[in-house]
């Protein structure tokens, strides 16, 4: 039975915690033994995003304190999880103190290995080719640009190769959903963290054109692996009262419905 430690970010402990209850669902149905370290915190992505390294370190230390311990780390957020696989080297690496050789902390390159995001982790570790999910909706997939471009969950416009995509690959074993087909199925929405403030019309324009896309594909719902992407979406959504439900896609595997 593998065993897990459930990284849960930090907006959707406060904001959207169904996303967290839904995950340990599908990883507890798929036969891992879940455990959620109370003592976790933000990994840190806002602050180093914004260039406070220094302010991001500790919490890069802790992160590697609390889940250096676990067989695997699993999280609902490609962004996350990109965050320690491609970012904590600069926090945890010879600047931050390592010692001469050049080495990461002690324990940093396993943790690296052993976290995933939830997508990559069924697919790939646990290679799920069933979910046993009936879910009669058209789904528009919003494909995150940290999974996308740093993860590679899924193919992307700009590199030649096979088509391929973890999230996709999940959605197709609900019997009844239809993926629907955009335009453009990699182009950011426009949140991008403290984007969204700093530039917030250039954000909110790009997230109009997603939705845009959305609707004229005819999606009734939603998803992504990355909650922030669909906060952002849903926002602007809401605002003008867009015919679309929103749902990260942990919540459509566990089975809920709009």
């Amino acid at each position: 039975m593998p065993q897990v430690g459930l990284f849960i970010p930090c907006y959707v402990d406060q904001l959207y915690p169904r996303v967290g209850m839904a995950t340990v669902e599908l990883l507890e149905r798929f036969g891992c033994e879940v455990e959620f370290p109370e003592g976790q915190t933000c990994c840190g992505q806002p602050m180093a995003n914004t260039g406070c390294t220094a302010e991001a370190r500790p919490l890069a230390e802790r992160f590697l304190e609390i889940f250096g311990r676990y067989e695997y780390v699993v999280g609902p957020s490609g962004s996350c999880v990109a965050m320690v696989r491609h970012h904590y080297e600069e926090l945890l690496g010879v600047s931050s103190g390592s010692d001469s050789s050049g080495s990461c902390r002690p324990g940093f390159e396993d943790l690296k290995k052993k976290t995933f995001e939830l997508c990559e982790f069924l697919t790939d570790v646990l290679k799920v080719d069933r979910v046993d999910i009936r879910f009669p909706y058209k789904v528009g997939l919003h494909q995150s640009c940290h999974g996308l471009r740093e993860l590679r969950l899924a193919s992307s416009s700009e590199i030649m190769g096979p088509a391929h995509g973890k999230a996709e690959q999940l959605l197709k074993l609900c019997e009844g959903l239809e993926l629907t087909r955009l335009e453009r199925p990699d182009e950011c929405c426009g949140f991008g963290g403290t984007f969204a403030v700093n530039e917030e019309a250039v954000s909110c324009l790009m997230g109009h054109d997603r939705i845009r896309d959305h609707l004229h594909a005819g999606t009734e719902v939603l998803t992504a692996n990355d909650m922030s992407c669909l906060m952002h979406l849903e926002g602007l959504i809401r605002r003008d009262k867009k015919p679309l439900r929103v749902m990260h896609i942990a919540e459509i595997l566990a089975g809920d419905k709009p």
